[in-house]
């Protein structure tokens, strides 16, 4: 590693050089931050995996209900039960209970 230099008050050094410390904490830096959130060592990328999995399932099971309850309400025979739902959500707002 060649010296820094200074000029006009400011410290240079050679880019490759600045590029090299600046990739150094980069990797540094996100290994700690795996590690604080748990996900280090040899099962990182199977928990890593499993997280995103849980993501889908989650996403494609909220998709899943408004579906249903969209064809609840809009379907003929559903009409009774779609009526049932708007009077349980207007209960629910109206008593606030999703927040």
């Amino acid at each position: 590693m060649t010296p820094p230099k200074l000029e006009a008050g400011f410290v240079r050094m050679p880019e490759d050089e600045f590029e090299a410390i600046l990739a150094r904490a980069a990797e540094q830096g996100a290994r700690r931050a795996l590690t604080d959130v748990g996900l280090d060592g040899p099962e990182a990328a199977i928990d890593i995996h499993d997280l995103r999995t849980l993501l889908d399932s989650l996403r494609m099971a909220r998709r899943t209900a408004w579906q249903t309850i969209v064809r609840l309400i809009t379907t003929r025979s559903g009409r009774t039960t779609g009526l049932l739902l708007a009077l349980i959500a207007g209960i629910a707002v109206k008593l606030k209970l999703f927040g």
